[in-house]
């Protein structure tokens, strides 16, 4: 069996998940980006980390894709921090998991979740964070390079109108998550604009609904995950794209820096690059971490073209 679906509780909600059977003992939880849902955002690494022996668990956040919540579309960072913690928990009951061998993976905005879930969780065996968003205003000054000022007042006014309405029960104002320069989207980075050639190519994906509440936007300006890094004992593996304009690299580095006991990967590329030109880069950097500090393989040198450094 590949996989299965499976559902766990976070917050009396129900989230939808698929779990890949392994053979090694170690899971790995995963999730898409910020409002991607779990099959572009893990598809491609889930079954590489599967081939390699691991148990995978990979979620949907409450509102989004085939897990549960009202309103549709929303994503609230406290949420999905807490749907963190409750796949956690549960992926150390799934059979065939030793819930000493866990491992947390996460790109974009949740790849700076992966700071403060295992600085909270220091029972992890290992923790991979894949071109992380870990210092929202630093990330928000670049993207505004990539922006006009007007449309960026609009998806501000759209963020603070939807999130008044909300307090009444009014339906999310729904925008894009990449659009171009001028539109009214989340995002509007060249990389960015990138993300649906990288993780629905083909439209394998037809599903995945590529929009998100406007009100969504407003704190992750303001979020610095990367603030809980020197309180991080797990083995981290920070991953950077040296050319990546929606997550800079180097906040990134800073912030591993301050971990105890942390790795960086440098590939070359923008943001999604590592789904794409730097994919077998990144499985292949990834995958010798978690032999190391999941199963505590002595792993050889396996050609990795990236350049790895200790975070010190």
């Amino acid at each position: 069996m590949e996989r299965e679906k499976v559902r766990f509780i976070s917050g009396g909600t129900e989230c939808a998940a698929w779990h890949y059977p392994g053979t090694n003992g170690g899971c790995v939880i995963m999730t898409g980006g910020f409002a991607v849902t779990k099959e572009p955002g893990t598809d491609r690494f889930a079954k590489r980390f599967h081939e390699a022996g691991f148990s995978v668990l990979a979620f949907d956040y409450r509102h989004l894709g085939e897990s549960g919540g009202e309103p549709r579309q929303v994503a609230r960072l406290r949420e999905q921090l807490s749907d963190w913690q409750a796949a956690i928990e549960f992926a150390g009951t799934l059979p065939g998991v030793h819930p000493a061998k866990l491992a947390v993976w996460a790109f974009s905005l949740p790849g700076g979740y992966v700071f403060p879930i295992a600085a909270q969780n220091p029972q992890l065996a290992a923790a991979i964070a894949q071109t992380p968003n870990v210092d929202g205003p630093a990330s928000a000054r670049n993207a505004a390079r990539h922006q006009k000022p007007l449309a960026m007042l609009r998806l501000m006014g759209r963020g603070i109108l939807d999130a008044l309405g909300g307090l009444v029960g009014r339906r999310p104002v729904l925008v894009p998550l990449v659009g171009e320069p001028g539109s009214v989207a989340l995002l509007t980075t060249p990389d960015a604009r990138l993300g649906d050639e990288a993780l629905n190519p083909g439209n394998k994906y037809p599903d995945w609904q590529q929009t998100v509440a406007a009100r969504s936007a407003l704190r992750v300006t303001f979020y610095r995950p990367g603030r809980y890094a020197s309180r991080v004992q797990s083995p981290l593996l920070v991953v950077v794209c040296d050319q990546d304009q929606s997550a800079p690299a180097g906040p990134a580095v800073r912030a591993a820096r301050r971990a105890p006991n942390a790795e960086v990967i440098t590939l070359p590329g923008g943001h999604y690059a590592p789904f794409m030109d730097a994919h077998e880069q990144a499985v292949e950097a990834e995958l010798s971490f978690l032999r190391r500090h999941v199963l505590g393989l002595q792993v050889k040198n396996q050609g990795v073209t990236a350049l790895r450094t200790v975070a010190r």
